[in-house]
């Protein structure tokens, strides 16, 4: 007997389903993007009533905070959607082409609202603070052109998008171990529990892309016949970029990082400017 509570397959977007009515769609885009933004304004409340750490960083590293907060709970949220998609739906399983389910086009529709906001909030984090991760830059890119892009298309199936958001596997743990580093306690064995399982992580993020390809390459001439060629130009670079350069230089940068417990985004910076400083003063010395 068949479930009832079980969606019907989706091949192709039904032109009267209410998730292909761009009312519905904005709608749940600004959602999301209203949800993180009060996730955002949620935690400086929160973290400034109750933690003196928080109250004593700088402006830049209290936005930092709730950046990083925010992504943790976008991370929770595709880490459980993801493993539904990757492990549980029996439909886009079956055909990850080309398959869709209600479920999953709210959850590109939340989670372009989640990557509107990222994109925003990071290019005015990099105007106000006159600072620049290209690396961030081109994932936040890539991220709301690949779920913006599975809105927008039809034909293509939310399977290969739900891996993408998979990735974010690693962030929650990202998070846990910066408010750790900066509370103090990156010598602790908490904080490096958490940053073995953070590359762990990391490590089954590069496995997650070779699934991706697999994928990719065991339907090869259904993603280039029945797939629009705008979206495969948006999704196969991205997952070359995943592949090749974002996720080795994360996982080599944080496996770093257990080793030597620094925050790159902000200590490297000042252990850099101290060490030319000491330089210039030796050579002054020398001079005079």
């Amino acid at each position: 007997m068949s479930n009832m509570n079980d969606e019907p397959a989706r091949p192709m977007v039904d032109t009267d389903s209410s998730y292909c009515r761009w009312e519905i769609r904005v709608k749940l885009i600004a959602i999301g993007f209203t949800f993180y933004l009060g996730i955002f304004f949620s935690c400086h409340l929160m973290s400034f009533l109750v933690s003196s750490t928080y109250r004593s960083l700088s402006a830049k590293e209290k936005v930092f905070w709730n950046l990083a907060t925010t992504r943790a709970v976008f991370g929770i949220l595709s880490i459980i959607c993801g493993l539904r998609a990757l492990l549980v739906d029996p439909v886009l399983i079956a055909d990850p082409i080309r398959s869709q389910r209600d479920w999953t086009s709210v959850t590109m529709l939340l989670a372009t609202g989640f990557f509107l906001y990222e994109n925003i909030s990071l290019h005015i984090f990099n105007i106000i603070f006159w600072t620049f991760d290209p690396f961030l830059a081109v994932h936040h890119l890539f991220a709301f052109a690949g779920c913006f892009g599975a809105v927008l298309c039809n034909e293509a199936g939310h399977y290969l998008p739900m891996m993408f958001l998979l990735q974010e596997m690693s962030t929650p743990f990202t998070c846990v171990s910066w408010i750790l580093l900066k509370v103090g306690w990156s010598e602790t064995i908490f904080w490096k529990a958490n940053q073995w399982i953070m590359i762990h992580m990391f490590h089954c993020r590069m496995i997650l892309t070779y699934h991706m390809w697999w994928v990719c390459f065991c339907n090869w001439g259904k993603l280039l016949n029945e797939v629009p060629l705008l979206y495969n130009l948006v999704v196969l670079p991205g997952l070359c970029i995943l592949t090749f350069i974002l996720n080795p230089y994360w996982t080599h940068k944080k496996t770093q990082q257990l080793l030597t417990p620094v925050d790159w985004n902000f200590e490297a910076r000042a252990a850099t400017n101290n060490h030319l400083e000491k330089t210039n003063r030796n050579i002054q010395k020398k001079i005079t």
